[in-house]
């Protein structure tokens, strides 16, 4: 696969969102570097989610923009629980083309030469988005009859299909094992460094995020309270406070949440 250039770089400026008075998102700002993982993390109700509903176009900010470069965004988006359709892996990864597909319903079903050569190439190009995500020799599988963490990985892949420029990835191992954690971060890298892509991850798994993630963006109550790369920002005590209520260390492994927290709507609540 050929390399593309890498997107611009993706702004999210001084974006506020509210619901019946309460703040969800207050002023939020961040910079996500071309072709970089960049972590989305706080404690539950911090904001996370409601950021990924902003870029992804299902909420609408009160006030502020999300720039990618100096157009509009266009992203792919995977969510926490599994979205996939009856029928193969093929027949998921197909299903992300559509919005890339030319040749009208009638050249289609007529398989009319121009859209029977469309059909192939987008059948070689989601058989060359398995082999990248480690689907291939699940390619003709039914859904149903994968594990769990391969499930997750269709949806990434039909995400991949869509040819985004940027990736939005909302907590892609929860639920997951172990190993299928480590595969998943694996294709995550891979995939980053052939594509190309600009990668933006909302995770509670600590480990992830110092494994995969450039640099981290740290949300409380609505607000940004600290930015740097991973190492800064599990000795940042700003962080340490919002998660722990203490000083201390975010060690790697494992997930941290804070008690008593107040969800806003479209925030998760896991």
């Amino acid at each position: 696969m050929n390399l593309p250039a890498p997107p611009p770089e993706l702004r999210f400026e001084d974006v506020t969102v509210r619901f019946a008075g309460l703040t969800a998102l207050g002023a939020v700002s961040f910079t996500v570097v071309p072709g970089s993982v960049h972590a989305l993390i706080g404690p539950n109700g911090a904001g996370k989610s409601t950021c990924f509903n902003v870029l992804s176009g299902l909420y609408r900010p009160e006030s502020g923009r999300v720039r990618l470069g100096d157009t509009e965004l266009g992203v792919a988006r995977t969510f926490q629980n599994i979205v996939t359709t009856e029928g193969t892996v093929a027949d998921n990864l197909m299903l992300g083309r559509h919005a890339l597909t030319r040749a009208g319903f009638a050249a289609s079903a007529l398989r009319l030469p121009g859209a029977v050569r469309e059909q192939r190439a987008h059948r070689e190009r989601t058989r060359e988005i398995a082999e990248l995500t480690g689907l291939g020799a699940h390619f003709d599988t039914p859904v149903a009859l994968l594990s769990y963490g391969d499930r997750k990985r269709v949806e990434f892949a039909r995400a991949l299909c869509l040819e985004p420029r940027v990736l939005l990835l909302d907590e892609p191992v929860a639920g997951m094992n172990g190993a299928e954690r480590d595969r998943t971060a694996e294709v995550i890298g891979t995939v980053r460094a052939q594509l190309g892509l600009t990668v933006l991850l909302v995770e509670h798994d600590m480990g992830l995020v110092m494994r995969l993630a450039d640099e981290v963006t740290v949300l409380d109550f609505g607000r940004t309270v600290a930015h740097g790369t991973p190492d800064e920002i599990r000795h940042h005590p700003e962080v340490l406070r919002a998660y722990l209520g203490t000083p201390g260390e975010i060690s790697a492994p494992g997930e941290f949440t804070a008690p008593g927290r107040t969800t806003a709507p479209g925030e998760d609540s896991v």
